[in-house]
């Protein structure tokens, strides 16, 4: 469901008017002309908003509130870092389940949310909190500014680029999803250079946040599947399941590591920048459409399967 409603979702708005970069990416940047000459002329700023459910993307029963609010900050700090921004400020709005422990449960949240918060030095400029009768819901809208003139994006990649990740892939529900850190630090590193032509960060699933670089490039992608680094978490789930490890590190989703696509040239100076042990290269952009998969000589489609957040 969520595909396709984005999808109708940006044609419907496409009669409004049009910011700088809308719908469809990790985040929104918005342009303003400053009407006074002496603040610079151009600014932007890089807007994301994430909605996480119980049930959905935490179990309040299970999970501590602290756990909780520092999820869902992280996550929309991680749409940033895949926009290659500096992270400024976050926006709350928490809708709590009616009855005598809201109170309580919003505070301890709010913990979490100022933990990650404080990790980052990002400031709470405010938001908004209600009750009801359902389960609770937390809404993060994150604002960033951009390096300079850089922004990474999904549409960028180019036939030969390659396909880097940061981290171990899979599993992610075994712990990760709550007690990962957005990749800031890493994006600070790298954005600014020039070094990146497009970005993501891997919240669906390797896979199919694989496929949504490609789509929104015009391009396709060969994903070497010996190269692909696997979490010991899904190797966990491995014993524990049907799948493989490598299905898990294709599809689980909510690993939130960076997937870039970076030209040839470039891997040496990301090298140079001491991030060689940070990088995975998994594989390769292309002009032949269409998302594959490569083991040894063999070349076979690959379908862009993930988490469904819906």
């Amino acid at each position: 469901m969520e595909a396709e409603f984005i999808a109708w979702a940006k044609r419907r708005a496409s009669i409004l008017p049009q910011p700088f970069l809308g719908i469809g990416d990790d985040a929104a940047v918005l342009e303003f002309h400053c009407v006074n000459d002496t603040l610079g002329g151009v600014a932007r700023m890089v807007v994301t908003a994430d909605s996480l459910g119980d049930g959905s993307h935490f179990k309040l029963g299970e999970h501590s509130p602290q756990r909780i609010g520092r999820k869902a900050a992280a996550v929309n700090l991680s749409d940033l870092a895949a926009m290659g921004a500096k992270a400024v400020s976050l926006l709350v709005a928490i809708t709590l389940p009616r009855g005598a422990a809201a109170q309580n449960l919003a505070r301890d949240l709010f913990e979490g949310i100022c933990e990650m918060a404080e990790r980052f030095q990002v400031s709470i400029a405010g938001g908004d909190t209600n009750c009801w009768d359902g389960p609770l819901t937390i809404s993060i809208t994150a604002i960033g500014q951009t390096r300079g003139d850089e922004i990474w994006r999904r549409d960028g990649a180019k036939a030969g680029d390659l396909i880097v990740t940061t981290g171990p892939l899979g599993g992610s529900i075994l712990g990760k999803h709550l007690d990962f850190l957005p990749r800031l630090d890493l994006a600070e590193q790298i954005c600014g250079r020039g070094l990146i032509h497009a970005a993501t960060d891997i919240s669906d699933g390797l896979a199919l946040d694989l496929h949504h670089i490609a789509s929104a490039s015009r391009c396709g992608a060969i994903l070497e599947l010996d190269k692909v680094p696997i979490s010991e978490a899904a190797q966990t789930l491995s014993v524990q399941g049907g799948k493989t490890p490598l299905q898990h590190a294709l599809g689980d989703g909510e690993d939130f590591e960076l997937l870039l696509a970076v030209p040839k040239p470039n891997l040496s100076k990301l090298s140079e920048l001491g991030l060689a042990e940070s990088l995975h290269v998994i594989g390769e952009f292309t002009s032949r459409t269409g998302l594959w998969s490569k083991k040894g000589d063999k070349l076979q489609q690959l379908p862009p399967h993930g988490y469904s957040h819906s």
